[in-house]
């Protein structure tokens, strides 16, 4: 059984047929954007253009959902948890106060405070996305290029790639030492107490950690006599030239992070959009 997750998918879409190096340069403008910002109007209008992107570049859900399982975790976690250590934190940047809930101590639930961790959360929303679309529509080799010729080492990128290529890989060989181990009367299901399924894991990790060194040193063989890190440059296979798509997808990109500077130096004057004061 194969297992499609953190992989790139070789489909046929406008997003898959810009080049790696442009798909890059666009990743980093508009996360960057997203950083300098706390304009909701801006970071939603990302998230929209982000989330359109996704679906022309038709990736699946089936591809992202234990990503998206994840994800929902840590916001939901990260929600609260600042919600917990600063309560009041959005009162002293919009400066005023608007009580939802009265809570006991300073754990009062205020209008500014919601928009603040919704703001916050919008902004892991925006670049999501953004991350899942370059990963999943990006030939892992053109990556390596594409970050080759902005000025990273070739060792670097050749780590990279292989390390991304092996995502499906550990996926897979995880799969099937489960199902070899259960046939073996090892039991994964609910029928067992947690820490029984726990311990019943670590007789899936050492075979797998195994099958992994071991992989890990026949490529290492053979990229050492293929004469690997000899030279300080090195051409690559899978590069592809700029065409138009590309310029026009950087230019765009370029436009919404000059926005987004234009609008937080002139118009809020400030990191924060503040709807609160007139």
């Amino acid at each position: 059984m194969k297992i499609k997750i953190f992989s790139y998918s070789m489909l046929d879409t406008p997003v898959h047929r810009l080049s790696g190096l442009s798909k890059l340069i666009c990743f980093l403008l508009l996360t960057t954007a997203i950083m300098l910002t706390y304009d909701i109007r801006i970071i939603v209008g990302i998230m929209i253009f982000s989330n359109i992107m996704m679906a022309i570049s038709k990736i699946k859900l089936s591809q992202i959902r234990l990503m998206l399982i994840y994800v929902g975790i840590f916001l939901a976690f990260n929600f609260v948890l600042t919600y917990l250590f600063a309560p009041k934190y959005g009162v002293e940047i919009f400066g005023t106060e608007h009580i939802l809930l009265n809570l006991p101590g300073d754990f009062d639930f205020t209008l500014e405070e919601l928009f603040y961790l919704v703001i916050k959360t919008a902004k892991y929303m925006s670049v999501i996305p953004l991350g899942i679309i370059f990963i999943l529509t990006t030939n892992p080799s053109e990556f390596a290029s594409s970050l080759n010729r902005v000025g990273v080492s070739y060792k670097i990128c050749t780590s990279l790639a292989l390390t991304l290529r092996y995502f499906p890989d550990v996926a897979n060989d995880y799969t099937a030492i489960s199902l070899a181990q259960q046939a073996r009367g090892l039991e994964m299901s609910k029928k067992a107490s947690t820490s029984d399924r726990l311990k019943n894991v670590a007789a899936i990790l050492v075979p797998l950690i195994m099958t992994t060194m071991d992989r890990i040193d026949i490529i290492s063989n053979a990229m050492d006599l293929r004469g690997f890190g000899k030279h300080k440059k090195r051409s690559w296979y899978a590069a592809r030239p700029l065409k138009g798509a590309d310029h026009l997808s950087m230019i765009i990109c370029l436009a919404i992070f000059v926005f987004t500077i234009w609008v937080r130096v002139f118009i809020n004057k400030s990191i924060y959009y503040n709807p609160f004061v007139k």
